[in-house]
């Protein structure tokens, strides 16, 4: 097996919310509209898909339980290529309706970092570290010792 991921797809609640959150809010470029079954989004490397929640969870398996909320142990990250960047793209996110979880403030690994969750509550890091670089294709890159 090759090691990537290719797609991570959020399971929304409310469609066309989502929708709107990612691509007019974000800017995460797609061609769906509202009303589409699913919405891909162009992102640098692994691609952002949202899909219905409910239909989501039937498809991986019948009666699947959804989960009550709270933390559910992932998180989604945007890396930046400048520290100014992280409260820039949190105040993006806050204004397209997003939940500032964490305001931007120094990490105990060495960078510059903050938490915003989107409206179906998915929780996304926005970070900055000396230890990223980026590929001219816009993947990360991670200086390891």
């Amino acid at each position: 097996m090759n090691p990537r991921i290719t797609i991570v797809t959020l399971g929304t609640r409310d469609f066309d919310r989502s929708l709107r959150f990612y691509r007019d809010g974000l800017g995460f470029p797609t061609t769906a509209k509202e009303g589409d079954p699913i919405a891909f989004f162009q992102t640098g490397g692994t691609r952002l898909a949202l899909y219905r929640l409910q239909p989501l969870a039937d498809d991986i398996a019948a009666e699947l339980p959804l989960s009550p909320g709270g933390f559910g142990g992932v998180t989604l990250a945007h890396n930046v290529e400048q520290r100014e960047q992280v409260p820039q793209v949190l105040e993006l996110a806050r204004a397209a309706g997003a939940t500032i979880l964490k305001s931007a403030e120094d990490a105990f690994w060495g960078g510059f970092h903050g938490y915003f969750a989107d409206p179906d509550g998915y929780p996304w890091e926005v970070a900055w570290g000396p230890m990223f670089s980026f590929s001219p294709t816009g993947e990360l890159v991670i200086q390891e010792d």
